[in-house]
């Protein structure tokens, strides 16, 4: 199961984090009780507290102390040097090169002088760098984390038999269970029965409780807040949105950005580089504490953690408010682009249609018009086909079973009734098919989605509908044209007249109406052409080819659905529009923050070498300096996991069922 392999994986980390920490300290007692028995001793007999090393002459006192003392630097060098020479010597013989050669070679060259304080000194400050980078890692993944106490581990089944609980585990699609207050939901399912609120923020980010009733989906890890509900199982384990969510989050820790593919081209030349000029300094000086002191400064640790700390405190940011990353590259390339384009229905509007306005044909009864709409329609997954049976049903008007029926894609819907044709789709299209519309609508229709009703020869005449806009949209267009984006392109199926009243509510740049699927590829293809970096939004379904071939494509509402999920390089759980923005601005703050420590790691390994060089930097010394530096890097990343506090207000919530809407019935 995916839950269980990220758990073992996460637990295993933490485990040698742990031992790592054992370790250590038991090393850093023992240094301190080197240290001690030196001063201690030298004190006590008048000597000079700075003898290092063991005297060959053992019958003076003094030297059988220091005997003690280093003998107990001994044991903590060797404990705490073994795993460095070690992990060394295995990335040699592997042919990678890495950042423990540098550190190996200090530790051998110290503890070969038997200077074992200075040894053990080296080998506790980098162990010690070492941990703080694990600990804080282990920190910034704490959205997988999150997601790993939730993960259901039990579930109330219900069957003929009763109610038995078992491992959710063991659940399978058809299972029905019973959720109380306060269970988390064990799988995907749709709700048979009962009202609740569910906290839906692990999946969506969404902080407000969303209400669940009867037909209401439902998603695994989620918790039940008020009442009781009986769930059928669609989806468990593995294949849950929340086992998916867990997976792209570390697909995502596992990928690497631009900047650092550069850094690796880089690093085979680093090494050599650095043990060429310690080479050079140990022979005009003689003083190999110098040589030592610039191979520890000189160990990238800072530069090497300075891209991958930040993008994983990023990667966790976003996944909190429920925008799933699945490379780190697409994070960094967000903060560049020059246009998006979004789809209309079900992006920039709720995808909800509702009937506005009837118009029938001068002889038609307006029930005539909506029952042959209704007919032709009630085989159609479409939203456009669900505001008309709505209608219908209200209306009480009895829906006949056509005798054929057919989704004519980009167009509309055919059936036959009593061997008559029904047509229900775009003005075009039943032009084509040779009817006669009359005089096209006017003023009356303007704004509104039209589907024109036929049967047999004869128009019937038009319905009218509105899809409303999102209350989030033209803020996050605002906000994203304040940030640098020229360019916001809507792109729809409808007629111009609708497309020209959402684009100026949204403030769009530019439009493009009226277009079939296929066509938007075409329009996204031609902005890249003209030299821009895309980004496409859309709901993940009937836009696939148009968001495979942005430079970025982002599925909104993608809980739940998984063609969404896996069609986009980033999923946005809910469908809140100002996720996009708070994007760029990560995007752009990442970049910040990985650019200042890059350059503080530079400037730190310049200046201190150069010191080190001159001789005023003791071995112990630039092994401190060198875990602060560490540290200052890694806790300057952590910052960004605190990205986007403000955005976990209140949003929209997810629908119960998603409007994949697509240009199918737009006229």
């Amino acid at each position: 199961m995916a839950h269980s392999n990220l758990k073992d994986q996460i637990t295993a980390d933490s485990g040698q984090v742990s031992l790592e920490i054992v370790v250590t300290l038991l090393g850093g007692v023992l240094l301190v009780a080197s240290l001690a028995a030196r001063y201690l001793f030298a004190a006590a007999t008048g000597e000079p507290s700075g003898t290092v090393g063991i005297h060959p002459d053992f019958a003076e006192p003094h030297v059988v102390r220091n005997f003690y003392s280093d003998s107990l630097a001994f044991l903590a060098a060797a404990l705490l040097g073994a795993p460095i020479v070690a992990n060394a010597w295995k990335d040699l013989r592997t042919g990678h090169t890495h950042m423990t050669e540098l550190v190996a070679l200090a530790f051998l060259a110290a503890f070969a002088m038997g200077e074992y304080l200075t040894a053990g000194a080296i080998a506790f400050f980098m162990i010690l760098a070492e941990l703080i980078e694990s600990r804080t890692a282990l920190g910034a993944r704490a959205a997988i984390e999150s997601l790993i106490r939730v993960t259901p581990t039990r579930a109330f089944k219900v069957g003929p038999e009763g109610e038995q609980e078992i491992e959710a585990k063991d659940l399978r699609a058809g299972d029905v269970v019973r959720v109380r207050p306060g269970d988390n939901i064990p799988g995907d399912g749709v709700v048979l029965s009962g009202f609740s609120t569910v906290n839906q923020a692990t999946i969506t980010g969404e902080s407000i409780p969303v209400d669940k009733s009867q037909g209401a989906e439902v998603f695994g890890g989620t918790i039940n807040l008020t009442g009781t509900l009986e769930v059928k199982i669609t989806k468990a384990g593995e294949d849950t949105t929340l086992g998916q969510v867990q997976q792209l989050i570390l697909q995502a820790e596992r990928t690497r950005t631009p900047i650092a593919r550069l850094m690796d081209r880089y690093a085979r030349w680093y090494t050599p580089t650095v043990l060429m000029l310690a080479g050079i300094v140990l022979f005009f000086t003689k003083d190999l504490n110098r040589a030592i002191s610039m191979l520890v400064i000189a160990t990238p640790c800072a530069l090497i953690l300075a891209v991958p700390t930040a993008m994983v405190a990023a990667l966790s940011a976003a996944a909190r408010l429920g925008i799933l990353i699945k490379k780190a590259s697409d994070l960094e390339v967000a903060r560049n682009l020059t246009a998006i384009v979004f789809d209309k229905t079900g992006t920039l509007t709720t995808g909800t249609l509702s009937v506005t306005k009837l118009r029938p044909a001068p002889g038609v009864d307006a029930a005539e018009l909506l029952a042959a709409a209704a007919i032709a329609e009630q085989h159609s997954k479409h939203p456009v086909a669900k505001a008309v049976l709505e209608v219908a049903q209200r209306a009480r008007i009895p829906i006949r079973e056509p005798e054929r029926f057919e989704e004519v894609s980009g167009r509309g819907v055919l059936a036959v009734l009593d061997g008559e044709d029904l047509c229900v789709g775009r003005a075009t299209w039943l032009a084509e098919r040779g009817l006669d519309l009359g005089e096209a609508p006017g003023a009356e229709a303007e704004g509104l989605s039209l589907l024109h009703v036929s049967r047999g020869s004869r128009v019937l005449g038009w319905i009218g509908m509105e899809d409303k806009t999102r209350a989030s949209a033209a803020p996050a267009l605002d906000e994203l044209r304040a940030l640098g984006v020229p360019q916001l392109v809507m792109v729809t199926g409808d007629r111009v007249s609708v497309a020209r009243r959402v684009a100026a509510e949204m403030h769009c740049t530019d439009l493009k109406a009226e277009v079939l699927p296929g066509e938007k590829l075409d329009i996204v293809e031609g902005i890249k052409k003209r030299g821009h970096l895309v980004a496409v939004v859309g709901d993940g379904v009937n836009d696939a080819p148009a968001l495979a071939a942005g430079h970025i494509s982002i599925a909104m509402g993608a809980a739940g659905s998984d063609v969404a999920i896996h069609s986009a390089s980033i999923a946005l759980m809910n469908e809140n529009l100002n996720r996009i923005p708070f994007l760029i601005r990560l995007s752009k703050r990442a970049t910040t923050v990985v650019r200042q420590n890059l350059i503080f790691g530079g400037l730190f390994i310049v200046s201190l070498l150069a010191v080190s060089a001159a001789g005023g930097l003791p071995p112990a010394l630039a092994a401190l300096l060198h875990a602060g530096a560490e540290a200052i890097v890694i806790f300057n990343s952590a910052r960004l996991v605190r990205e986007g506090e403000d955005l976990d207000g209140p949003g929209e919530a997810p629908q119960t069922e998603p409007a994949h809407a697509h240009a199918a019935h737009a006229a």
